[in-house]
């Protein structure tokens, strides 16, 4: 398996090894595991920021009735 080096300082290092254990993880493990999340993260934020985008125009030309939300002055029921 490939492998990467990766260098910390005695700090963030120490604060990694805490994180992992709390996870029940080796270093390692949850090293990789944060690289992945990380990018899963990006990709949606990216994918969601595209559906906005091409949603965006439908909602701006909603009437507030339709969404079922209170009218200025009214108390959500």
């Amino acid at each position: 398996m490939p492998a990467v080096n990766v260098k910390f300082s005695e700090e963030e290092l120490d604060t990694v090894r805490t994180q992992a254990a709390a996870a029940g993880q080796s270093l390692g493990a949850y090293i990789a595991a944060a690289a992945v999340r990380d990018h899963q993260r990006r990709h949606f934020v990216s994918t969601a920021l595209k559906a906005y985008d091409r949603l965006r125009p439908e909602f701006l030309d909603l009437d507030p009735e339709d969404l079922g939300a209170p009218q200025q002055g009214q108390a959500a029921a």
